[in-house]
């Protein structure tokens, strides 16, 4: 009687454990789709900012060239759009409006993200600011 309660016990176990891998998958097939629905509204909006004549990145001669790739949604995007649509911003303010403040890993993420946009030449800090690079 033993061997059959644990024979049950060890079929449920593994029904339970194929619902949550198939459940999974799931999910990861419904990501991998809104990746892509977001990653062609991103490139519908970069067309956007070309036709409205916003700023690109440029070098140093001033000719454009490809920007850093790094995956959308993160730190490093969300930290440039900030910038973006201000008129400069210290980390501290960055940490303030991204609700980040207090928030060891968070704050490391944007001082990392904000190192990264300065070594690419997307953004320069002035004043203790940083700002859209020129």
């Amino acid at each position: 009687m033993d061997s059959s309660i644990l024979t049950d016990t060890q079929a449920f176990i593994t029904k339970q454990r194929d619902a949550l891998v198939q459940q999974r998958e799931s999910i990861f097939s419904q990501q991998h789709e809104l990746q892509q629905q977001l990653d062609a509204v991103n490139a519908m909006l970069a067309k956007f900012d070309v036709f409205e004549g916003r700023p690109t990145a440029r070098t140093l001669t001033g000719r454009t060239r490809r920007t850093t790739t790094a995956r959308s949604g993160s730190k490093r995007d969300a930290v440039l759009q900030m910038i973006r649509n201000r008129d400069g911003l210290s980390r501290g303010e960055i940490l303030e409006k991204m609700g980040l403040k207090g928030d060891k890993a968070g704050e490391m993420s944007v001082s990392n993200a904000l190192t990264a946009l300065t070594k690419s030449h997307q953004v320069e800090r002035r004043d203790g600011k940083y700002h859209l690079a020129a």
